[in-house]
């Protein structure tokens, strides 16, 4: 038991002249602006506004290290204003050119909420891999250049600090960080904020669970008008473009500017960028209005003069759609002398015109897939030994497609910057079922093709596809040794940075007896290879003048021989591009068939995949350097990649396993 010593409760202040003793001492002051500091409330910032007062950019991410200054994007003011939860706008969807401050922008945000309005947040890359980078490269010096947030996240070696590589806990809230190729990271929380940071590099399905973007923003929903998603992407292709779609339902934001010399407002478009021929350094802006050439130290003046305007009504009024091409990128940035640098360096080459639009212009490239005419091919048909491999094919690979009734094979030799010509075309008689058809595939490994050069090559990986009898590729497949067969299955769709992903281990079944680990299946985005052989087939070839004075074929030709038959070349060209509408009215692309047969086609993909597998599209100069020289007038006592000698020895630190397989190099 124990007795209060006093039942009056404590002022909170002086109320009369006569308690002014009580703040008379040193330091009063302090104490009470401190603590007429601590009631007031946090003021009441937009996002842009934090970053300009509170953002520091790191040596580490940022090529212009210090205080982050909106004014140097002023087109990045009221996006990230958008994302203030004082802002009615529930989606913002921005459709860029590459290092315009998207990302920066992004992360701007995540400070943002940390500091003043925090709860769960969902920051999503195209995969783990990358949301561990973001994480290391641009999480953690946000969170240690800022005072206010290192407050607040606490260091991840403390043992109660709950901040790891791919989440950080904060007072009111956490950011977890996970790749679209992750079901369980979409999954894992619902979250008020969700940062889809490049969503066209996304998978087409998370782990075949569904659309990523789809999966990731059903964690909001129950945050209802008080979310925010920030979806941000450099385009790719037409149709199939996500970050396309999203902004063409959206209102459609351009960023206008005024001409210095009239005042017109307008948007920047490439096609305003003029100079002279040859001569990049005169690149010049024409404006829209007096046609006046607006020289690029204008630019400055125009971006600070510049406001968004909406220039379509959205299908839904809480989401807003931006869109932003390098030519708005700040004086220091990317320069327009560079850009038309950059232009005139694509020119011929598909592959960089693609890159050029989306990167820079920060627009969806179209896909030209018509089938080629097939009477064409025939015309263009070349004369070489049969049975031999011409003088610029380096290696073999082979494409097996695999019928109800036989077994169809074509064998493609390949050379520098992907070139190409068909050395045999086999039809093995027999569907799966009969036994002698696979001892016929096996004995097709085992068989060398002449070089015009000399030496004999074999094939060196051959891929067959699994869409019939699977159980009976996987067992064929796991006798012949992975090291020289890659059993594929074609899926749908574009994936250009990796258009062949694996291997996975699939179960299979031998003798009714379950594997542990079965056979290793490669997957093929086989639209990637398809508009690939058709822009191959459409490069124009040199004339025999042309040849004569030296030219060569460009990159990526397609030589056919001239045995090749009239059913063989419509087989090659059966399949057209197409875009149709789904039921939402989004446009997408699709192959389809203009005959029932495509074999040739389909063996075309599956040899490609196999030239991918086998390294050739990431080997450098010296790789196929050493492929010429081991096919000289003199044969060489090594194999095309180097790795081992005519006696089978591998050379030091090397394992003969490793590359053998069962049967032994492309020799």
């Amino acid at each position: 038991m124990y007795a209060p010593t006093s039942t009056n409760s404590p002022r909170s202040g002086p109320t009369s002249g006569d308690d002014d003793g009580l703040i008379d001492f040193d330091g009063a002051g302090e104490i009470l602006r401190a603590w007429g500091n601590g009631l007031r409330p946090d003021p009441d910032l937009t996002v842009s506004e934090w970053a300009d007062r509170h953002r520091m950019l790191s040596g580490r991410a940022s090529a212009e290290p210090g205080r982050y200054r909106t004014e140097r994007t002023p087109y990045m003011r009221e996006i990230m204003d958008r994302l203030s939860p004082g802002d009615p706008t529930q989606r913002i969807v921005f459709m860029k050119a590459a290092q315009v401050g998207a990302t920066e922008a992004g992360n701007n945000w995540i400070g943002f909420a940390i500091h003043q309005a925090p709860g769960p947040m969902l920051a999503v890359q195209p995969t783990v891999e990358l949301a561990k980078r973001n994480s290391r490269q641009r999480i953690d010096p946000l969170i240690e250049e800022s005072p206010e947030l290192r407050e607040r996240v606490k260091p991840a070696r403390s043992r109660d600090a709950g901040n790891t590589m791919l989440s950080k806990e904060f007072a009111g809230g956490i950011l977890i960080m996970t790749g679209a190729n992750s079901a369980v990271g979409l999954r894992s929380t619902p979250a008020r904020y969700i940062f889809l940071d490049e969503v066209d590099a996304y998978p087409a399905s998370a782990d075949e669970e569904g659309d990523p973007v789809t999966l990731a923003e059903a964690r909001s929903l129950t945050f209802a008008h008080r979310r925010k998603v920030f979806l941000v992407s450099t385009p790719t292709i037409r149709g199939l473009s996500r970050i396309e779609r999203e902004y063409e339902a959206s209102d459609q934001r351009r960023y206008f500017v005024p001409c210095p010399h009239c005042g017109a407002m307008q948007w920047l478009k490439f096609d305003r960028l003029r100079w002279q021929k040859g001569r990049p350094e005169t690149a010049e802006y024409h404006c829209e209005g007096c046609d006046t050439p607006i020289a690029e130290h204008h630019k400055t003046a125009m971006l600070e003069g510049g406001e968004w305007r909406a220039t379509a009504t959205a299908a839904d009024p809480s989401t807003v759609g931006y869109h932003l091409s390098a030519l708005y990128s700040p004086i220091g940035w990317l320069s327009w002398e560079r850009i038309v640098r950059a232009w005139d360096a694509a020119q011929g080459s598909d592959e960089a015109v693609k890159a050029f639009r989306n990167t820079i212009l920060g627009e969806t490239w179209v896909e030209t897939g018509e089938a080629p005419d097939w009477q064409r091919l025939y015309d263009r048909r070349e004369r070489w030994t049969s049975g031999t491999v011409p003088a610029g094919g380096l290696f073999l690979t082979a494409g097996a497609d695999v019928q109800k009734d036989r077994i169809e094979v074509d064998v493609w030799a390949w050379g520098r910057g992907l070139e190409s010509w068909l050395v045999d075309h086999v039809v093995i008689e027999g569907g799966p079922d009969r036994h002698d058809a696979w001892s016929e595939l096996t004995a097709l490994l085992d068989r060398s093709w002449p070089h015009e050069r000399g030496a004999h090559l074999r094939i060196a990986r051959l891929a067959i596809d699994t869409g019939y009898e699977a159980p009976a590729v996987y067992s064929w497949s796991r006798a012949q040794g992975f090291g020289q067969v890659s059993p594929v299955k074609g899926v749908e769709g574009f994936n250009r940075s990796s258009p062949v992903s694996g291997p996975t281990f699939v179960d299979a079944t031998e003798g009714g007896k379950r594997l542990r680990r079965g056979a290793r299946l490669w997957t093929v985005a086989v639209s990637t290879f398809k508009a690939e052989t058709y822009r191959f087939l459409r490069l124009t070839r040199p004339t025999d003048e042309d040849m004569a004075d030296g030219a060569a074929f460009p990159p990526g030709s397609v030589h056919l021989p001239h045995w090749v038959e009239n059913e063989w070349l419509k087989q090659f060209v059966a399949e057209q591009l197409v875009t149709v509408r789904t039921k939402r009215g989004f446009a997408r692309l699709e192959w389809q068939k203009l005959r029932e047969r495509n074999e040739a086609l389909d063996c075309r993909v599956y040899a490609r995949a196999a030239a991918w597998i086998a390294g050739a599209d990431r080997w450098p100069n010296e790789k196929w350097r050493d492929l010429e020289d081991q096919l000289g007038a003199a044969p060489t006592d090594t194999d095309p990649a180097g790795q081992i000698n005519r006696q089978g020895q591998a050379p030091q630190g090397k394992r003969r396993s490793d590359w053998l397989g069962r049967r032994g190099g492309w020799f």
